[in-house]
């Protein structure tokens, strides 16, 4: 389903990771209280970043990468029901192993 979208420039598709729910005290805590996910996997790539000579800059990242971003970061996209982030590379602030 991502595969309609196709990034631009430095930008990358993010699907959000599902938020386990949370139980603190036997209460459990409903959707709307809880966190925006900060985590996802890298579900598409943009057509890259040029530097001041024209040439292209590699990603860091690639498709299949489990990533950490900005907390309020991109844009959120919704597609077919299901939710994702098109983020600036530079929104996303790690790899996670």
């Amino acid at each position: 389903m991502a595969s309609k979208i196709q990034p631009l420039g430095d930008r990358v598709l993010v699907q959000p990771l599902e938020e386990k729910e949370v139980k603190k005290g036997g209460i459990i805590i409903p959707d709307t209280a809880k966190e925006k996910p900060q985590e996802g996997k890298v579900v598409a790539l943009g057509t890259g970043k040029r530097d001041d000579e024209g040439k292209k800059i590699e990603f860091t990242v690639k498709v299949g990468d489990t990533v950490m971003f900005s907390k309020y970061g991109g844009t959120e996209v919704k597609l077919d029901g299901e939710t994702f982030q098109l983020l600036r590379e530079d929104d996303i602030l790690g790899i996670l192993s």
